[in-house]
């Protein structure tokens, strides 16, 4: 048998940005605790019996570890009584503990927009465009008929539970600075501008009465994407 290493069957980034959080994530669990979770994802789900079988460790220390992981929600379990006895009890992972294991919804999706792009750019364009009308028209509902301020700091939360971990910081009376420390689509951004643009786009749809303008940008080295929000009253 050939001992060659064969590669992915599709090309791989380098150092793609979603998965790298994740394998710091499981090496800082430490080999046993990983080994744990590989196993539950590996069967679905297992009693401590069997995780302490194929593992090669007791059951008391399987039992160690699968109580931390429960506490922080990834793993879950379930008691079965078939008879007269103590039930027994099943493990299984929890949704929570799927973001541990390698995604690469990003490199699908600069995949599936490059094909597209190579077919009809323009449809690309359109895409994005259509994005931004249903984050407006989802954020509309939310921001009609508040006062400056509070419409400001509304759209903070819509982009925070976006996952774009935004807030914001007033400036004055007639401006505010909205900050992004996480780009949610960061590995589509890198490789199509429109995801950026279509960002700031949406900004100043939503907020139609003020002056919008990016200060920071993640693309560009800066640790954050930020954006001045002013009144074009006050800036008139």
């Amino acid at each position: 048998m050939s001992s060659a290493h064969t590669g992915p069957s599709e090309p791989v980034e380098l150092a793609p940005s979603e998965t790298a959080g994740q394998q710091v994530a499981m090496s800082a669990m430490g080999r046993a605790r990983t080994a744990v979770l590989t196993s539950l994802k590996t069967h679905g789900e297992a009693t401590a019996d069997q995780l302490s079988a194929e593992l090669g460790i007791t059951i008391g220390a399987v039992r160690q570890h699968l109580g931390p992981l429960g506490q922080d929600g990834l793993v879950a379990h379930r008691d079965e009584r078939p008879g007269p006895g103590r039930p027994r009890r099943w493990y299984c992972l929890t949704p929570a503990a799927e973001s541990l294991f390698p995604k690469r919804y990003g490199q699908l999706t600069n995949q599936l927009l490059g094909f597209i792009e190579e077919a009809d750019p323009s449809v690309v364009a359109e895409a994005f465009e259509r994005r931004g009308r249903q984050r407006h028209d989802r954020a509309r509902a939310r921001l009609d008929g508040k006062p400056f301020a509070d419409k400001v700091q509304e759209l903070a939360h819509i982009l925070d539970e976006d996952g774009y971990l935004a807030g914001c910081e007033k400036i004055d009376e007639a401006s505010w600075r909205i900050v992004e420390l996480n780009c949610a689509i960061l590995d589509v951004a890198r490789q199509h501008h429109q995801a950026c643009s279509s960002e700031l786009d949406f900004l100043r749809s939503i907020m139609p009465e003020a002056t919008v303008e990016r200060v920071s940008h993640i693309l560009a080295g800066q640790h954050a994407c930020a954006y001045e929000v002013r009144l074009r009253t006050a800036a008139a």
